[in-house]
């Protein structure tokens, strides 16, 4: 018994709590993006793939001041990050499998409008995330982008033509509104209380036009704030 507890104890000190557990499987498994680059793994639905062109020194730095190693001619390798000009990418070396920084005249590019296209997806998605976290809605924005903002609409409805297809999704908009009370405590003391009520305070119409924001009525109050309609770029098609 004694022996068992004994271990008990030294596996409690060793294993992490459930909370420092959790926060461990939060976190992600690579390095954050160095200051002035830009990580693209998480913004495309498929690897983009890239081809050494002539043999190519590898750094570890986006600033390319500590060589890794080399690629040789031909070599195709996985797009996963991008500075101003460099690519950081995964692939074969001289010296075995890497990820490192390999200057952008090193490599050729399926796309010459490669960056710049990432560059307004990686803009769109800044937006988009920033819209989401307020709560709010913007012209251009997906059908899931408005649902991850608002959450399920109240009521929905689609049409097919030959244009294309539409829906509309109608939002009921609620508020918690505080009521305070008074009362008096066992000792004759005045107290103040209060609880919140949902209370409807506008609404709105969402117009989809092939799954992308087209036009946004507010039916009743001012559910946009006094800013009116924001408006992003659709999403661009082929990421």
């Amino acid at each position: 018994m004694k022996r068992v507890l004994f271990l008990l104890l030294v596996l409690g000190a060793i294993l992490p709590a459930p909370e420092a557990t959790a926060q461990l499987a939060k976190r992600k498994s690579t390095l954050p993006p160095e200051p002035g680059t830009m990580d693209i793994e998480h913004l495309i639905t498929k690897p983009i793939t890239l081809k050494i062109l002539q043999e190519a020194p590898v750094y570890t730095r986006a600033t390319l001041d500590r060589p890794l190693g080399s690629m040789a001619a031909g070599t195709l390798v996985k797009l996963v990050a991008l500075s101003d000009n460099a690519y950081r990418v995964h692939g074969r070396s001289r010296q075995g499998e890497v990820t490192g920084w390999v200057p952008m005249t090193y490599l050729l590019s399926p796309d010459p409008q490669l960056v710049p296209n990432l560059r307004k997806l990686h803009q769109r998605q800044t937006d988009v995330e920033a819209l989401i976290e307020a709560k709010q809605v913007a012209l251009g924005m997906t059908a899931e982008e408005v649902q991850e903002s608002l959450g399920k609409p109240n009521r929905k409805s689609s049409k097919l033509s030959a244009s294309g297809r539409e829906e509309t999704l109608e939002y009921v908009i609620y508020e918690r509104v505080p009521q305070y009370s008074t009362s008096i405590d066992q000792f004759g003391r005045p107290f103040q209380t209060v609880t919140y009520i949902k209370m409807e305070t506008g609404s709105m119409s969402i117009n989809l036009k092939d799954n992308v924001v087209e036009t946004i009525e507010e039916t009743k109050g001012n559910p946009l704030g006094t800013g009116g309609v924001k408006i992003i770029p659709g999403p661009i098609i082929g990421w």
